[in-house]
């Protein structure tokens, strides 16, 4: 199944077949839509003039990196922050996967062991790291027993929670309908 997050088909391609880029867009996915965060992977690419590398974001220059994220239009609402933070995960995969994100997910025996994995890269806490297990299991093939349940919510069948069930502009409408529900429930509560 073909990405279909940034509704962009230059930067959805590039998810679709850079595993890299499409964890960059979960990093970014905060505080700005959503299809801002999946398409700056691709607007990143740009920048940089190539596909991204893990190895070479690492090593990135920080101030450098900063200032490819804050070049208008800026990559993400808090670019310098966010720079860091791409750099950050860079780093752990590069310490711990050799730089190959796919390397987060190749030998997981199931997806609790998913799940820690993720739950370990820097910014991803319990709820970003299950929406993004639930990415990986609904859209991208990585079924490692029990990864349902270890994605808690964001991996039921026919749920509309997360970006992990966004596949076209309708499904999209139907994220944004359940977040603003959950919104008004949480202000009507508090």
């Amino acid at each position: 199944m073909a990405l279909s997050l940034s509704l962009r088909a230059d930067a959805d391609a590039l998810l679709d077949r850079d595993p890299l880029a499409l964890l960059v867009g979960m990093v970014l996915d905060q505080q700005i839509p959503l299809e801002r965060a999946f398409s700056s992977p691709f607007e990143l690419t740009q920048r940089l003039g190539h596909d991204l590398d893990a190895r070479e974001i690492a090593e990135f220059d920080p101030e450098a990196l900063a200032e490819i994220f804050a070049k208008p239009p800026a990559l993400h609402r808090f670019p310098k922050s966010m720079a860091g933070r791409v750099q950050e995960v860079c780093r752990a995969l590069v310490e711990r996967y050799d730089g190959d994100v796919i390397g987060l997910w190749a030998d997981v025996p199931d997806g609790a062991t998913l799940l820690k994995r993720v739950k370990a890269l820097p910014g991803f806490g319990e709820q970003k790291a299950k929406i993004f297990v639930a990415l990986l299991g609904k859209q991208r093939g990585v079924n490692p027993p029990g990864w349902r349940e270890a994605a808690g919510v964001y991996g039921e069948a026919g749920s509309y929670r997360s970006v992990a069930d966004i596949v076209d502009e309708q499904s999209l409408g139907k994220v944004r309908a359940y977040k603003q529900q959950m919104k008004a429930a949480a202000k009507a509560q508090g």
